[in-house]
């Protein structure tokens, strides 16, 4: 991981959640979209409905790993993050039960990192490719 790791500047995101999401993502990640990141983690809600309801419930599925980082980030932000407590009281005051207010930021959380690695894939790109951003890493051995 290189040490300008966009995501390290998040709140309460250290060396190991940083170095999770990019091990379970790759540097650039394949991903199209915020949506389809939070779909890859499970923290996407899947659309259930039975005769006239229509609802959501949790995702069982995606990648368990990924989903934990985020959860464990998002219990962190709620600790420490005024926005993140902001934003969990908005949610709770809408009438959302404590574990719907952590999946509304969990799922914000996602749009935040989606957004932080594909401007670290812009700035490398820039750049000439990785080559440039982990300097004397990849230089071959005199």
């Amino acid at each position: 991981m290189a040490p300008e790791s966009p995501l390290l500047g998040l709140v309460v995101v250290g060396v190991i959640a940083a170095a999770r999401l990019i091990g379970e993502l790759g540097c650039t990640p394949r991903i199209h979209s915020a949506a389809a990141l939070a779909a890859l983690a499970g923290i996407a809600p899947v659309a259930v409905s039975s005769g006239g309801r229509n609802g959501h419930r949790l995702n069982r599925g995606g990648n368990r790993r990924l989903n934990r980082t985020f959860h464990m980030i998002a219990l962190s932000q709620l600790r420490c993050e005024p926005l993140a407590q902001a934003y969990y009281a908005k949610k709770r005051a809408e009438g959302k039960t404590g574990r719907s207010a952590l999946r509304c930021l969990k799922r914000r959380l996602v749009d935040v990192v989606y957004r932080l690695l594909r401007e670290q894939e812009r700035v490398t790109a820039s750049n000439g490719g990785p080559e440039k951003t982990l300097g004397p890493l990849l230089q071959p051995a005199a």
